[in-house]
């Protein structure tokens, strides 16, 4: 019998390359037909092996969800950027590659984000979503999340509503 370790921890400096790939493939899944083409590309190659190595180096908390020996996805977290919100901790992106997600995979990454941000002495947590990205949306409102806030971001000049969601 073979048995299939699941794991989040921090990143480490050897993650990167994996991280790396994770998010390559989950923002091409996730933003693929929402985020003009060019845009999506340009953000994927800023996102490369360098970027991540200093990343893990720097003060944003990273996590990893390691399935197997396996990168499955990670998540980014630290303090709440958006001073007008109460929340003092934010969880900046929460990605899965394609093939863990529907599995409770990422409800479990995102519960260890929130108790690590509440361990840190953070009341509340924010995250903010694009509102077209509707699997990210339904994820945070199962996940308990109120929608209290909205914004616009402009990618390549298409301009996108993004979604504020907040636990106590």
């Amino acid at each position: 019998m073979t048995t299939l370790t699941i794991d989040i921890r921090h990143a480490e400096p050897h993650d990167a390359l994996a991280i790396a790939g994770a998010h390559r493939a989950a923002w091409s899944h996730a933003y693929a037909g929402i985020l003009p083409y060019k845009a999506l590309r340009q953000m994927l190659e800023r996102r490369n092996l360098g970027w991540w190595e200093r990343a893990i180096k720097g003060s944003t908390s990273i996590l990893v969800l390691d399935v197997g020996g396996q990168v499955a996805g990670y998540a980014t977290l630290g303090l709440n950027r958006a001073r007008s919100l109460p929340q003092e901790g934010e969880i900046y992106e929460l990605y899965l590659r394609p093939e863990y997600q529907g599995v409770g995979l990422g409800k479990r990454l995102f519960g260890e984000a929130r108790q690590l941000l509440a361990s840190l002495g953070c009341k509340g947590v924010v995250v903010w979503c694009l509102e077209d990205n509707h699997t990210a949306v339904d994820f945070y409102r199962f996940q308990g999340g109120r929608d209290i806030a909205e914004g616009h971001e402009t990618f390549d000049g298409k301009t996108l509503r993004k979604l504020a969601f907040t636990w106590s």
